[in-house]
């Protein structure tokens, strides 16, 4: 389905899908299980209060993001005649509206398709309701927009990657792929300058702007993760662990957790250098590198992390989605997988959450499946970047823009 046509289908479809969605969060539908939108409008909300006198919530350890996440937890009060979970919700659909957008006007450009869109339309509603009631949605609009911007304005995808890892981190990935040379130059300069400009306002006029460093390295083994996924194991075998709310998520304790965590963090060591010999090594770089880059490093990241919360999946979908905008992409089958996984993870969390956190075989059954296939996805996407973009043992050369490739504009060089 191309032109006209193939777009109002995708406008018929997100308009049914995100009125679904909003229906949930709104509470004129309930979705069985636990209620997604207390970290909006509990947490954030809480949060909100804090942030509008001027000041990060240090004493709160769930405050576990960078300082630009001030920003989405504040924006419901560009909406002030609505209460602030309702005016939340909203502009969250406001910002998935903007990445349709960007992917359906990427996707008719010539060389274009409007696959990526569509994998953006279906896969974020498979998700349910929980993408309404978190930020990541937001994030993953700069990461897209920043991608897509990047085909011709290095010095945009740069500034835009700063800006969105200020916002949650994983979005400074986007700069991963880059083609060597003036474009790279470009866009780390003003991932540069943008990220050191807005560290140091925060630093110089909110207090306690860099509190989630130490937030972030106090958690443990979350039970959604492949480690977690370990220790459900271990548990029905026996191991005298238990769950816990900790840290704003449900955690393992006990024994040997320490142990699992540290091994997540010594994976995510060894995916980036992984990325880094990667990078060292590629040596041909097409429209799409950067996108297929930046999923494969999340993908890795993600799968390796001691935490795999359910709004980590719109990431991916948002990146598989930017990657499909282009025929040369050979992210197809990793981005399948991906959205696979995604009602999955709508069936863990919240449909399933009981389970998980019994360790029954439900719940160990659901994670085996997600788990599994993001982990099937990583290998693929990995294998597939480094075989696309690398040499063959024994031979060299410099780095070249494949054929194919849409060339920087003008106004980029």
């Amino acid at each position: 389905m191309t032109g006209r046509a193939g777009t109002r289908g995708l406008l018929v479809v997100w308009t049914l899908t995100r009125a679904a969605l909003l229906l949930c969060v709104l509470k004129v539908v309930t979705v069985p299980g636990p209620d997604v939108t207390v970290d909006v409008s509990v947490i954030y909300r809480g949060w909100y209060g804090a942030l509008r006198t001027g000041s990060f919530p240090v004493g709160d350890v769930t405050w576990q993001y960078p300082p630009a996440a001030a920003l989405p937890v504040l924006s419901p009060a560009l909406l002030p005649f609505l209460e602030y979970a309702t005016a939340f919700f909203l502009l969250v659909a406001v910002c998935d509206a903007v990445v349709l957008r960007l992917l359906v006007r990427a996707g008719t450009r010539p060389g274009g398709r409007l696959a990526g869109a569509w994998v953006w339309v279906a896969g974020v509603p498979l998700l349910g309701p929980t993408v309404c009631a978190r930020y990541d949605l937001m994030v993953t609009a700069v990461a897209v927009a920043a991608l897509l911007a990047g085909v011709r304005r290095p010095r945009v995808l740069g500034a835009l990657a700063a800006f969105g890892a200020l916002l949650k981190v994983w979005p400074v990935l986007v700069l991963l792929g880059t083609a060597p040379g003036r474009a790279t130059r470009r866009a780390w300069s003003a991932a540069a300058v943008t990220a050191g400009t807005l560290a140091a306002g925060f630093w110089l006029l909110m207090p306690g702007a860099f509190a989630f460093l130490t937030h972030q390295r106090d958690r443990g083994t979350e039970i959604e993760s492949l480690g977690g996924l370990a220790l459900h194991l271990a548990r029905r075998s026996g191991w005298p662990g238990w769950i816990e709310l900790t840290y704003g998520s449900m955690e393992f304790l006990g024994q040997r957790v320490a142990l699992v965590s540290s091994l997540a963090l010594w994976l995510s060591v060894a995916a980036f250098g992984w990325l880094l010999v990667w990078r060292l090594r590629a040596r041909t770089f097409a429209a799409h590198t950067a996108a297929d880059a930046a999923f494969t490093a999340v993908l890795l990241f993600t799968t390796t992390s001691r935490v795999i919360s359910p709004q980590y999946l719109v990431w991916l979908v948002g990146l598989a989605a930017v990657c499909l905008v282009f025929p040369g992409s050979r992210m197809g089958r990793p981005a399948c997988l991906v959205v696979l996984a995604c009602p999955v993870t709508f069936g863990e969390f919240p449909l399933g959450f009981a389970h998980v956190v019994a360790s029954d075989d439900t719940g160990v059954a659901l994670l085996l499946v997600r788990n599994g296939l993001l982990v099937a996805a990583t290998g693929i996407a990995a294998v597939r970047l480094w075989r696309a973009t690398a040499p063959a043992p024994g031979k060299s050369g410099t780095a070249s823009v494949a054929v194919g490739a849409v060339q920087p504009s003008r106004s980029a060089r």
